[in-house]
């Protein structure tokens, strides 16, 4: 038979997670499924979230399996590989191993995945002293040698957010000529003390597993010992496109569109975290979660009650 619930929430990180302690403290048969590939698994630690600045990620994730778990939330590991909405407005949830599931409301959470310029040494680095959010671990690395390594002419904003960190900080160009900088960008790194190195970036130079410099293809070396980069974003949106969600091209990749609470387009069918935007740090996704979570509860209790009423 085909397991029912109210609320399947695919995607079991922090705004996953969020969403399932609120539903379950509230009494909806709910359950998460996660298939345990969270965003920020490569860092050691996370920062900036009030009572729990400092804490691993891992932990934290482990403390809301506990949590959510207290309220009879259900916990499953997999992948959901497709959804589809029946003529009722509800969900069957179909799962890579097999199993299809029911449900009334469906929270999508899966977040983004990040992809990482191809310099050799970037992605083995990353998370360690390659970074790429100065709120997350600038004060941990500060007043050192700071590097950026441009992507796009946007990393201009990346070199100038860093400098509150480190006055020692230099932006590689690599990819992105010179004149692709506009004179008032090239005026604020001036101002901030950024130093600009055009040529494309080599490889990193690494001594006793440490960072210690860049080097350019051209064979010259730059001293450093932090590397800030800004990876692509990839939203996982597979689950909007097959559900008919109204998408939204942004430079930083498509997501769902969304109304204050984290509903798409699709009636029953909500977003959470980074699934619904690419800037969610930890505590917004929390909140995030939080947010749809209660909506969700409202809308089933309401709809509840107007069948009862019409009886």
């Amino acid at each position: 038979m085909t397991e029912k619930y109210e609320v399947i929430v695919v995607g079991g990180g922090t705004a996953g997670l969020s969403a399932a302690l609120v539903l379950g403290r509230a009494r909806r048969r709910t359950l998460v499924v996660d298939a345990g590939e969270p965003r920020n698994a490569p860092a050691a630690h996370m920062h900036g979230y009030l009572s729990r600045d400092g804490m691993p990620p891992a932990e934290f994730l482990a403390v809301g399996r506990e949590e959510i778990a207290r309220y009879g939330v259900g916990l499953r590991r997999g992948r959901v590989v497709d959804a589809v909405r029946d003529t009722h407005g509800e969900f069957a949830v179909t799962l890579a191993e097999g199993p299809v599931l029911h449900a009334r409301r469906l929270v999508v959470a899966t977040g983004l995945k990040d992809e990482l310029p191809t310099v050799p040494g970037v992605a083995e680095r990353f998370g360690d002293d390659v970074l790429h959010c100065p709120y997350c671990h600038g004060w941990e690395v500060r007043d050192q040698a700071f590097g950026v390594l441009a992507s796009t002419p946007m990393s201009v904003h990346q070199a100038l957010m860093v400098s509150q960190w480190s006055k020692d900080v230099t932006l590689f160009l690599h990819t992105v000529a010179e004149d692709e900088i506009a004179t008032e960008d090239l005026r604020r790194l001036a101002a901030a003390g950024v130093t600009v190195v055009p040529g494309e970036v080599a490889e990193l130079v690494v001594d006793d597993d440490r960072l210690t410099g860049v080097r350019l293809a051209d064979g010259t070396a730059h001293d450093s010992s932090v590397l800030f980069v800004a990876p692509r974003p990839v939203p996982q949106i597979g689950l909007f496109e097959r559900l008919g969600a109204e998408l939204n091209e942004t430079p930083f990749g498509t997501y769902p569109v969304v109304d204050e609470r984290g509903q798409t387009t699709v009636p029953g069918l909500w977003a959470a975290g980074n699934a619904g935007g690419f800037a969610e740090q930890v505590v917004n996704a929390a909140s995030r979660g939080y947010r749809a979570g209660a909506a969700i509860n409202g809308e089933l209790l309401m709809t509840d009650l107007d069948a009862i009423a019409r009886v």
